[in-house]
């Protein structure tokens, strides 16, 4: 039989028992008890949990100062009081195809349970009441299986049931019933609105369903890309967050066209076309409101077509570049830089490096009243008012060196050019500098230096670079340390000494280690930061610049001249405490190998 409640714990949870217990166990005064005042329900709906209330009313927590009582914490305390394991629910850790065959949905709604494991040795289930277990003999004997109980958060065991039920309903049928054709899409700028997860019903067209949790399910997980990958047997969906791809995900294979198509339509790409390569976008909102931004690329694979979609918060742009990873004396070299009134001003790095974040916070700093900012891309990645965006259109023959003689015409004071690619792009960036106006683009390069010996293997010429180039910005991402579990460490000399920066920056005593916890999916790191490399040139980097000049002796002059190279920007950044020398060491270049 599964677990027992303590003998001295009530038979059901109470909002009165929760009470008494937080006096006994002295998280809360018999005065704050005595004054508490239950809510009245709203008219109509169902009855609060009582931990949601009490987690509600955010008492300081006397363990933690600054801490309140809130749900999570009092979901934690009262685990331990009941003797049940606690469970951190994480979708991404649950085989959702598996657990929702466990027990019926209108089963485990009524007994305010949730299956997060399902396997032949036994079914775990989550549980609102932990001192219930009526239904547990009835389970066993219909289920044939050792159960074990957990406690988890009440309001999460409500909403994924929902989310996790409907979408096993979905997924069921969709074989049965599959999405209609295309819908009329009129223009770039159309609003997809996605129903809520929680509201989604038996009515519902279910690939569409699918495709709306999937979008939102992204959203909750703070995820930067989606893979939705044709296989053989399955259809594999997984997510990008911080850096790393994680599984998600298993759709049947004959539910994989029907998924792709109805994205396909929300990024008015053509469904009949199934043997090119093709782009779009997605203007949706996420759960709470907020609009994003999601460009869609298609691609044929053996197995049917591959769909990545990189989604874009427009709240980046209202982002200083504080909060982009710059340190203050970074800021004010790069607003120098992009506040020439002419020249080019390059931005390198892989992709996935955050170019594209940082041009457009750029632009938006740039773009007031005064000034005309245009840009060339291929695709637009993300819409604004604030300035003239052109999509390049290779159907057409509208490539960048075109579109850039057309933006000239346009009388421009800022160019945004998406990327120079090719020698045309090149030649038309450099005479647009010259002829007044002020050009930021991108370029692939693995630092700073590079970028020029790349415009010279162009074919734009030693003496126009030097009439043009205001400077280069080579950046990337890392990830930054979890707040709530990173922990100090003693450093370990070898790791230090292989970032090469001994000369520069002395080896700290500590630094902080990547930890684990709830917050964090247990990988130590949650969220990301920029690492810069900024070459502004001057007089002696300059003259360097010839036909065939030597890449170390300019990073010798743009060191000599300020430039603080990518790993000695990571080793502060390891100093500060935001993030690891293996980070540092695993996104930077080595400078032993360039």
């Amino acid at each position: 039989m599964g677990q027992q409640a303590p003998a001295a714990s009530p038979t059901s949870l109470t909002l009165g028992w929760l009470l008494k217990e937080l006096v006994t166990t002295r998280l809360i005064s018999p005065a704050t008890a005595r004054q508490f005042v239950e809510p009245r329900p709203a008219k109509g709906g169902a009855a609060q949990h009582p931990l949601v209330i009490l987690g509600n009313q955010e008492w300081p927590d006397p363990r933690t100062p600054g801490r309140t009582l809130n749900l999570e914490t009092l979901t934690l305390w009262l685990a331990q009081r009941a003797a049940l394991p606690y469970l951190r629910i994480d979708p991404l850790k649950l085989d959702m195809a598996s657990i929702t065959e466990a027990v019926s949905y209108a089963y485990a709604s009524r007994c305010g349970i949730l299956p997060v494991q399902n396997t032949p040795t036994g079914v775990v289930f989550a549980v609102k009441d932990p001192f219930d277990v009526h239904w547990l003999r009835d389970l066993e004997l219909g289920i044939k299986l050792p159960i074990k109980r957990v406690f988890a958060n009440p309001l999460d065991i409500d909403r994924y049931l929902v989310e996790f039920y409907a979408i096993a309903r979905s997924v069921k049928l969709t074989g049965q019933e599959r999405a209609g054709g295309p819908a009329e899409l009129r223009n770039l700028e159309q609003l997809t609105e996605l129903s809520r997860a929680g509201k989604l019903t038996a009515e519902d067209q279910h690939v569409v369903a699918i495709v709306d949790w999937l979008l939102q399910y992204a959203f909750d997980s703070r995820a930067s890309d989606i893979h939705l990958e044709p296989r053989r047997e399955t259809g594999n969906v997984r997510f990008r967050i911080d850096g790393v791809l994680h599984d998600v995900y298993q759709f049947p294979a004959p539910l994989m066209p029907a998924v792709t198509s109805r994205i396909k339509i929300l990024a008015r790409l053509d469904i009949a076309e199934r043997r090119r390569p093709q782009d779009g976008r997605i203007r949706t909102r996420s759960p709470d409101g907020k609009e994003i931004e999601l460009r869609v690329s298609a691609l044929p694979t053996a197995f049917g077509e591959k769909l990545v979609m990189r989604i874009f918060n427009p709240n980046v742009l209202a982002h200083d570049f504080g909060r982009l990873g710059f340190s203050a004396d970074e800021s004010a070299i790069w607003r120098r830089m992009i506040s020439q009134p002419h020249g080019i001003v390059l931005v390198t790095g892989p992709t996935g490096s955050g170019k594209t974040t940082t041009l457009y916070t750029s632009l938006k700093e740039l773009a007031t009243t005064e000034v005309n900012v245009c840009t060339i891309e291929d695709p637009i990645e993300l819409i604004d008012g604030s300035f003239n965006q052109m999509q390049v259109q290779s159907n057409i023959d509208l490539n960048f060196a075109d579109g850039v003689r057309a933006l000239l015409r346009q009388d421009p004071d800022i160019i945004m050019i998406g990327e120079i690619r090719d020698k045309e792009t090149a030649d038309v960036a450099v005479q647009a500098a010259l002829t007044g106006h002020l050009v930021l683009s991108t370029l692939h390069t693995n630092d700073s230096p590079s970028a020029i010996t790349r415009l010279l293997e162009l074919g734009v010429p030693a003496y126009l670079i030097r009439a043009t180039l205001i400077g280069v910005l080579a950046q990337r991402l890392v990830r930054t340390l979890c707040p709530e579990c990173k922990a100090p460490v003693e450093i370990n000399p070898a790791s230090w000494k292989a970032l090469g920066v001994g000369e520069v920056i002395p080896m700290p005593k500590t630094v902080y280690a990547a930890g684990g916890c709830l917050e964090c999916r247990q990988t130590g790191y949650r969220g990301r930061s920029g690492v810069y490399e900024l070459m502004l040139l001057n007089a002696a980097l300059q003259t360097a610049i010839g036909e065939n000049p030597d890449v170390s002796n300019l990073r010798q002059l743009a060191a000599a001249a300020g430039m603080r190279p990518l790993r000695q920007a990571g080793a502060a950044k390891v100093i500060a405490g935001l993030t690891t020398v293996e980070e540092i060491l695993a996104l930077t270049p080595d400078p032993a190998e360039r």
